[in-house]
């Protein structure tokens, strides 16, 4: 069984080639190897022109079963037979999800393209595309129409670093591209978001970066930093006492501890359920953002009442 936790896809990058139609069968061929597997739910071949990057974008209904398809024998022999007649893959696999942040210097959006339309926002591409290629670090686009009547086009950007990518994006000549997408599209583009483990939720709505209010982000941060502290305090505030550290050093040890723990493991598996609520654009509307607020403050009551209550957990009445 595949884990839960929504689709996941996988893009492949692959050098452009003069043989087109020879590549298009063998890619055909590589998606069938992907249709036979298990969790498989959609693919797309991309647009692949002098442009644009030629890419093959696989969709598995969870991870586990995209990543047994990518270590396959199957593919894995498809693939070598690919590179046998010069079809070779430009970059590692690169991986998209609800819940995987997207690779650094990556950034993917969604866009939902009005009937009648494709050539307009095609041209729109275009200009992006020779507009991003002067910037330093760029590396490529990849455009992906939708695998169903109805569905968004993908377009994927790849800059060498974050800060490339960022520069990008926040440049003057990105707004001179821009106009003319919009009219385009049924509703405004979004980038394919992403949490950082402070919850903190990233997207790009019609070209402007929103992020998760300062004060959701607090509360969910305090939500998981109070327990935390407290259980660290107890249990591991002693041991080092026994291991004989002054106490300026046991707290620093304690402090990255606490943020080694937050940073990787907590964090992370608390925001899952507060997805929606710490999404700038989704979780905007005041009742969502209301509900959010009150279950976490019933966390609070609850931890709150936990500690005061459970004598096994209060640090203080006991001796190091």
């Amino acid at each position: 069984m595949s884990r839960q936790g929504g689709a996941v896809t996988a893009v492949t990058i692959f050098h452009p080639v003069t043989d087109v139609d020879g590549f298009d069968g063998w890619v055909s061929e590589l998606t069938a190897s992907a249709r036979g597997a298990d969790g498989f739910t959609s693919s797309a071949v991309s647009i692949h022109d002098a442009e644009f990057d030629w890419a093959l974008a696989v969709t598995f209904d969870g991870d586990d079963s995209l990543h047994a398809w990518l270590d396959s024998a199957q593919r894995r022999a498809v693939l070598k037979d690919g590179q046998s007649r010069g079809f070779w893959s430009r970059s590692g696999d690169l991986i998209l999800g609800e819940d995987i942040e997207a690779p650094p210097g990556v950034s993917a959006f969604l866009h939902s393209v009005a009937d009648g339309k494709e050539s307009d926002f095609r041209v729109v591409q275009d200009r992006l595309i020779g507009a991003s290629s002067k910037f330093p670090g760029y590396e490529g686009t990849v455009l992906l129409p939708p695998s169903t009547t109805g569905g968004d086009w993908l377009s994927m950007l790849r800059f060498r670093t974050p800060e490339q990518l960022a520069a990008w994006l926040r440049s003057h000549e990105r707004d001179l591209a821009l106009p003319g997408l919009r009219s385009s599209l049924t509703k405004g583009f979004s980038a394919v978001s992403s949490t950082t483990p402070f919850a903190t939720t990233v997207r790009v709505q019609d070209g402007r970066t929103l992020m998760t209010p300062n004060w959701k982000s607090a509360m969910l941060v305090l939500l998981v930093l109070y327990p935390t502290v407290m259980v660290l305090s107890r249990f591991f505030g002693p041991i080092l006492d026994r291991a004989g550290a002054e106490p300026w050093l046991a707290l620093w040890v304690s402090q990255i501890v606490s943020v080694s723990a937050l940073q990787w493991w907590l964090m992370p598996s608390v925001t899952k359920p507060f997805k929606r609520w710490l999404d700038p654009v989704d979780g905007a509307d005041s009742r969502v953002s209301l509900a959010g607020a009150a279950i976490i403050v019933v966390g609070y009551a609850v931890t709150l009442a936990v500690f005061a209550t459970v004598h096994w957990l209060q640090f203080w009445d006991y001796a190091s």
